[in-house]
């Protein structure tokens, strides 16, 4: 699709969009100070939210992350469910490029070619395992956040988009690691709690 656009728009801007479509990325909710997208990315998180772990939808992701061939053999459409699930991420990224042409009222075919990683870091740092079946929505959501105050503050601090990127990527790596080494460790606690507690069953015998 990146390919599509760059086709189409080349090297040019968009830029001929009215004046109210700007409602959307930049006007806020009559008579609060609460932005409009943000009460559209609540609603949408609260909606998924549900769907997630509340239906039997679901519970289907889940097990499909956990394991697609024990999915399959269980009786669950896998590849139905992917689809419907590739759908779905097509009509948010499509609500988000409306949301986000909304704010800046232009529209370009190398825009946001950099929000890979940090998409990757927020949903790991939310907590959802990268190989599946393991994740819930509010810890995306509460990291979303996070990184969004973080790169706030570094704006405000005048860092560089090169500096962003390494402090992204670290808390990609950190996000990535820590659960790991976590893991590791209560493992090794428990094989040794294990190991004391049948050399002391052996030595009473």
């Amino acid at each position: 699709y990146r390919g599509i656009a760059q086709a189409a728009l080349e090297e040019r801007a968009m830029t001929k969009y009215p004046a109210e479509f700007g409602f959307f990325g930049q006007e806020f909710i009559p008579g609060t100070m609460i932005p409009f997208e943000l009460v559209l990315y609540i609603g949408l998180a609260v909606i998924m939210g549900f769907v997630l772990h509340k239906t039997s939808y679901g519970r289907r992701l889940y097990a499909i992350g956990s394991s697609p061939e024990a999915a399959r053999f269980s009786g669950i459409k896998v590849k139905k469910i992917r689809i419907t699930n590739y759908m779905l991420m097509g009509l948010f990224s499509g609500i988000a490029g409306v949301l986000l042409t909304s704010r800046i009222l232009s529209a370009r075919s190398n825009i946001a070619t950099s929000w890979d990683l940090e998409v990757i870091t927020l949903v790991v740092l939310g907590g959802v395992s990268i190989n599946g079946g393991k994740g819930t929505m509010w810890g995306v959501v509460i990291a979303s956040f996070l990184v969004g105050y973080l790169k706030f503050g570094m704006g405000l601090l005048k860092l560089s988009g090169t500096i962003m990127t390494i402090v992204i990527g670290t808390l990609l790596i950190i996000a990535v690691l820590l659960p790991r080494l976590l893991d590791g460790y209560k493992n090794t606690r428990k094989m040794r709690r294990q190991q004391a507690e049948a050399a002391l069953q052996s030595a009473k015998a």
